[in-house]
């Protein structure tokens, strides 16, 4: 048993960043967002490590090379401490540090999404839309909020540079994070390291008898686990083609209940066998969500899914067929353009757009729900996000982007679909439109304009012709168009869930009235609070059905899911929108209920809210989506009473390439109820 002083053996330093927390941040890569990569069962292992090295220095254990000893079962008030503290009490046989390294690392994830929330709640990391991590302003300009703390104003990153280039003498807790971070094989990612320097981290990391406990404990599990394998035999349930196929909702197009419902029967976890197609491992559960929110970069690549697409379109690469520093540089590089500022700054045009397509409409017409809503959409987004109208082209355009969709990524048409005539026209006539937007968009012409998408990326081009040539701007540019028909689409289903709900129509025809009482509501008039109801309505349809059900990814890691072990190369589709039917997470989820977004219920706080998707490829523009679809929404309630020209027991649907709602639904102009100014 080691015995050597301790600082702070009690709680009296509580306040202050806890090894787990150190060690992420001595693995943060500020420059791509991420987290140094570090394998699976390597970094879970020195997270654990870490655990252990903390409670050491509270005191509640001791450790040496043989065994781990407990002192104190005391909970420390930390949710990342307190499980793996508590299973330590459950033993009573003593065991050896590599043992509980292995027996504990299933709950690595729990303890890194601890530690990551405690960072950004403290104002040490802000956390970026997709699960992206930098430092906070405050901490790079070393105004520190952790003034109270030991740790004061000093990044790990500092403190190690001075332990081993500058022979500072450590502390226990600097000897701790050096050997794990020496564990984890990442120092020559953070230094120049030299043999002198390798020297100098082997004679730290031996400095302090429990900190060399760890380490070896750590290393000792990442080079040959014991326990690994046996805890890994879980075998993945196989769904039976006859629940495929008797599969009602599956059926009828309604992806996200019908895997909610296989989930329910199978797990979170299960695998499909489909005829003529590559086996497919599905996650569907709230746990599922948030490892693939959390974790998915770490361990899945999108490549796979996406390069069917780049290669129709001639591109090297996309923003979304790219994962780690490169996508997290595609999306710093886009955010100001696709931001609800960006929006509502300019919505004089936005009113003005709409109502002159709305202009154009018949009453007492009636129109399928796609024909109505999608070029209403792209009469505003192609002059918002790419300054040109794309109106006379638009139907050739997502005719393509769908195919390309088809034959890319769902697979469901063989690839000489894309060479059809009609294709190749569709193709030529989307070709036509991005090169009008590089055209339009030359330094004389854009001078005093609102800078666009399309701005954007030849900004991106321009600084870094490598990093984004200009051989690989078709795809960007062409995927602007497909905003009309995401948008479109999701604004249809709002409006045929209003009038399932006449209710809520009318209080959203109400809101509507209220903002365009005295003139063109201004960006302070759309606060949240005056437009409650129909934000709420959009978020429930979002829950209901939404576009975006489902993403593929190929794990390029193998990683540990609920129990299951996914090897490299697995094939797997993520159905994050299932959550959005389970009852865990949504009570009553076939009943459209707009009160579960209002306290104190707020259902879609629980982790199973995923309309835009999970992680690093989660929607770029979900914002600016949200507010346009709320105006549209409004403006359509405001100036016309619209009904379904039949009426759905339940509602059609066209699952693929995104859930749509079917043209079988179509909508009637019955009332003009305020005027069009044009």
């Amino acid at each position: 048993m080691i015995s050597d002083s301790r600082s702070s053996p009690t709680d009296a330093g509580a306040s202050s960043l806890s090894l787990p927390e150190e060690l992420l941040l001595a693995l943060l890569d500020e420059e791509s967002g991420f987290f140094r990569q570090v394998p699976g069962w390597n970094l879970n292992c020195a997270m654990v490590g870490a655990v252990l090295g903390e409670l050491s220095l509270r005191g509640r254990i001791d450790t040496d090379l043989t065994s781990l000893i407990l002192f104190d079962s005391t909970d420390t008030g930390r949710p990342a401490l307190d499980p793996i503290l508590r299973e330590i009490a459950t033993e009573t046989k003593q065991h050896s540090v590599p043992y509980w390294v292995e027996r504990l690392a299933p709950q690595a994830e729990s303890v890194i999404s601890h530690a990551l929330d405690r960072l950004v709640r403290r104002q040490v990391l802000d956390r970026h839309p997709g699960d992206f991590y930098t430092f906070t302003k405050r901490q790079r300009s070393g105004d520190t909020p952790l003034e109270e703390d030991h740790l004061a104003g000093e990044f790990v990153k500092a403190r190690l540079t001075r332990i081993i280039f500058a022979d500072e003498i450590p502390e226990p807790r600097d000897v701790i994070i050096t050997g794990l971070v020496n564990a984890c094989n990442v120092f020559h990612h953070m230094f120049q390291i030299d043999e002198e320097a390798e020297e100098r981290i082997k004679f730290v990391s031996q400095m302090d008898l429990i900190g060399r406990a760890i380490a070896a404990a750590v290393t000792e599990s990442i080079v040959a686990p014991t326990l690994r394998r046996p805890s890994l035999t879980k075998p993945i349930p196989a769904v039976s083609l006859r629940d495929l196929v008797f599969n009602r909702e599956l059926r009828e197009g309604r992806l996200p209940a019908g895997f909610a419902g296989l989930a329910e029967k199978y797990g979170p976890v299960f695998e499909l066998r489909l005829p003529f197609r590559q086996n497919m491992i599905v996650l569907a559960g709230l746990k599922t969500n948030q490892w693939a929110h959390r974790m998915g970069r770490v361990f899945l690549r999108s490549k796979e899914y996406f390069e069917g697409v780049d290669k129709a379109y001639g591109v090297s690469r996309s923003m979304h067929s790219t994962d780690g520093a490169d996508h997290f540089r595609f999306r710093k590089s886009l955010q100001p353009a696709y931001s609800r500022r960006t929006l509502t700054r300019r919505l004089d045009e936005v009113f003005d757009l709409a109502r002159t397509h709305m202009a154009s409409w018949d009453v007492g017409a009636t129109m399928p729900v796609q024909a109505m809503l999608r070029p209403l959409l792209n009469a505003q987004s192609s002059p918002l996000l790419a300054s040109i109208d794309t109106q006379a082209e638009i139907a050739d355009a997502l005719e393509y982007k769908v195919r390309v969709l088809n034959v890319g990524i769902v697979k469901t048409m063989p690839r000489f679909m894309l060479n059809t005539l009609p294709m190749r026209r569709r193709a030529k006539a989307t070709q036509r439109i991005i090169d009008r937007m590089q055209n339009t968009h030359t330094a004389t012409q854009r001078v005093g304009m609102p800078k666009d998408v399309v701005d954007a990326y030849l900004a991106l081009h321009a600084s870094d012709p490598q990093f984004l040539p200009e051989s690989d701007l078709s795809l960007p540019l062409g995927a602007i168009l497909m905003t009309a028909m995401y948008m479109g689409d999701q604004v249809g289903f709002a409006l045929y869930w209003l009038l399932q709900n006449p209710e809520l129509y009318e209080r959203v025809t109400a809101e509507a009235d209220a903002l365009w009482a005295e003139g063109d509501p201004g960006e302070d008039d759309l606060s949240p609070d005056r437009i409650d109801v129909t934000r709420r309505v959009l978020m429930e349809t979002l829950r209901m059905s939404p576009i975006t059900v489902m993403s593929m990814r190929t794990v390029m890691n193998t990683c540990v899911v609920e129990g299951y072990e996914l090897p490299v190369g697995t094939q797997l589709l993520i159905a994050q929108a299932a959550t959005h039917y389970l009852e865990e997470a949504f009570p009553d989820p076939w009943t459209f209920d707009i009160d579960r977004y209002a306290p104190p219920r707020n259902e879609h706080r629980g982790g199973g809210y995923a309309p835009f998707g999970l992680g690093t490829h989660s929607c770029l523009g979900r914002r600016w989506a949200h507010m346009h679809m709320a105006i549209n929404l409004l403006m359509l309630t405001h100036h016309f009473r619209i009904e379904l020209a039949r009426p759905f027991k339940r509602m059609p649907m066209d699952p693929l390439p995104s859930q749509s709602p079917s043209n079988r639904i179509k909508f009637r102009l019955a009332e003009q109820r305020h005027e069009i100014r044009v």
